[in-house]
C-alpha cells in the first residue's frame, strides 16, 4: 500500500469523530450568553484557527463581546485542513512533507485595520500579519490534554468547542479539574454519563438554548463516505443526537414546569426492581405524587433544580448505584429466551400483563 493510502486510513481511524461546527449554529447559541464574554480570556482548544468556525466567531465579534483574549489551538491530525478560514499563505504553515502543523492563535486586539467599517477576518489577518497578536507554533501536538495545552487552559475564563464526542468524558474532566466554565458541543447520550450526570446533580452542568434532540449538521472531512449533503463542495452530516452543555446560567432553567395532571395506579406503573412510578414524558409528571418517579432521561432540558432532586439514573451501573435491584431471575430467563432482548442488571423495568417491559433511559428524581 503507498505510503498516501496508509496515511488517510491512519487520519480515518484516529479522527472517526471529527465534525466541525456550523457558524450559523455557533451565532444562535452565543447570542445568549454576551454578558459573560465580556473582559473574559475564551479558549477554543480543539479548534484550528484556520479552520473553525468557532474561531472564526468570536474573532469577527471580539469587540462586540468585549473579549479580553482570544486562544484557539489545534490537533496536528486534523483532516479538514485550512477550508474554512485563511488567515495565512499555506506555504508558511505547511511543512515540505505537507505534514499538518499544531498552532495556537493568540488575539488581544482587533481594530478596523482595513477601514471598512467593519471588523472581519480580513482585520484579524491583517493584525496578526503586522504582529498586533501572535501566532505560535506549538512544540507537541496540539492534543488538549498536553502539558502545554493544559497550561493555556489554565489561561483561560471559558471554553468554547465541539470536543470530538468519543472525548467527551476525558474534556469535561479536564475542565472540571481546572474549574473552568464552558460551553461545548456534545451527544445527548452524554447526559447518561455517570460522570455527567453527577455534574446536573451538583448544579455544575445544564443543557444550552439551541438545538436539542433535534439534530445540527456538521462539516466532515472529505474522506467521509456517510454524510447528508454537499454545499459547495462541503459534505455535511446530519447528527440527531446533539446538543449544547453549559456551566453558564441559562434562563430556561429558571422556568418551572407547569405540571397539570394527577396521579393515578393506572396511568403511572410502578417499576418492579424500584419504589418509583413510570412517566412517559416530563409533560405528563404528577403534581400529586410525591414519591420518586422515574422520567425520560430528556427531561434533563428541561430540569429546574428548584423544582425537582435529582436521585439517580435507572440504567446499568449506575441504576445499582441509586438502589435499583437487579433483575428477578424468572425475569431475566423471560427476556431474553422469550423476548430475545438484553436484561442489564441496573435497569428499571415494568411488569405489563405479564410482559417484561424496559423503558428507554430513566432518570429517577422528585418534586421539591
Amino acid at each position: 500500500m503507498a505510503k498516501k493510502d496508509r496515511d488517510l486510513l491512519a487520519a480515518k481511524k484516529a479522527k472517526k469523530s471529527e465534525f466541525y461546527t456550523r457558524l450559523e449554529d455557533i451565532e444562535l447559541e452565543m447570542k445568549n450568553y454576551r454578558e459573560y464574554f465580556k473582559d473574559k480570556v475564551i479558549l477554543c482548544n480543539c479548534d484550528d484557527p484556520y479552520e473553525s468556525n468557532f474561531f472564526k466567531y468570536f474573532a469577527m465579534s471580539f469587540n462586540y463581546l468585549g473579549i479580553k483574549k482570544l486562544i484557539a489551538t489545534c490537533h496536528a491530525t486534523s483532516p479538514i485542513v485550512y477550508t474554512q478560514l485563511s488567515l495565512f499563505n499555506t506555504a508558511e504553515v505547511v511543512a515540505m512533507d505537507n505534514a499538518k502543523r499544531p498552532y495556537k492563535i493568540e488575539i488581544t486586539e482587533v481594530i478596523d485595520a482595513n477601514g471598512d467599517g467593519a471588523i472581519d477576518l480580513a482585520d484579524v489577518e491583517y493584525l496578526l500579519k503586522n504582529d498586533k497578536n501572535v501566532l505560535t507554533e506549538l512544540k507537541g501536538d496540539g492534543d488538549f490534554r498536553s502539558d502545554e495545552c493544559v497550561e493555556l487552559l489554565k489561561q483561560a475564563d471559558i471554553v468554547v468547542t465541539n470536543p470530538p464526542f468519543s472525548l467527551f468524558r476525558e474534556f469535561l474532566d479536564i475542565l472540571n479539574q481546572a474549574e473552568k466554565d464552558f460551553i461545548l458541543i456534545g451527544n445527548t447520550n452524554a447526559l447518561t454519563y455517570r460522570e455527567v450526570f453527577k455534574m446536573f446533580k451538583e448544579d455544575k452542568i445544564r443543557t444550552g438554548y439551541t438545538n436539542f434532540n433535534v439534530g445540527m449538521f456538521f462539516e466532515v472531512p472529505q474522506f467521509y463516505e456517510q454524510y447528508t449533503k454537499i454545499v459547495d463542495g462541503k459534505k455535511f452530516a446530519r447528527v440527531a443526537t446533539s446538543c449544547w452543555f453549559t456551566s453558564l446560567p441559562v434562563e430556561k432553567h429558571k422556568d418551572k414546569l407547569v405540571l397539570y395532571k394527577n396521579y393515578s395506579a393506572e396511568e403511572y406503573p410502578k417499576y418492579e426492581n424500584f419504589d418509583a412510578i413510570n412517566v412517559k414524558s416530563y409533560k405528563e409528571i404528577p403534581c400529586d405524587y410525591d414519591g420518586i418517579m422515574g422520567v425520560p432521561v430528556t427531561f434533563l432540558d428541561k430540569y429546574n433544580p428548584d423544582q425537582f432532586e435529582l436521585i439517580g439514573l435507572g440504567i446499568s451501573n449506575s441504576g445499582i448505584e441509586a438502589g435499583v435491584q437487579p433483575y428477578k431471575p424468572e425475569h431475566k430467563k423471560y427476556r431474553k429466551e422469550v423476548q430475545k432482548r438484553g436484561a442489564v442488571d441496573g435497569d428499571l423495568y415494568m411488569m405489563i400483563d405479564g410482559e417484561v417491559t424496559v423503558p428507554y433511559a430513566r432518570i429517577l428524581l422528585r418534586r421539591k
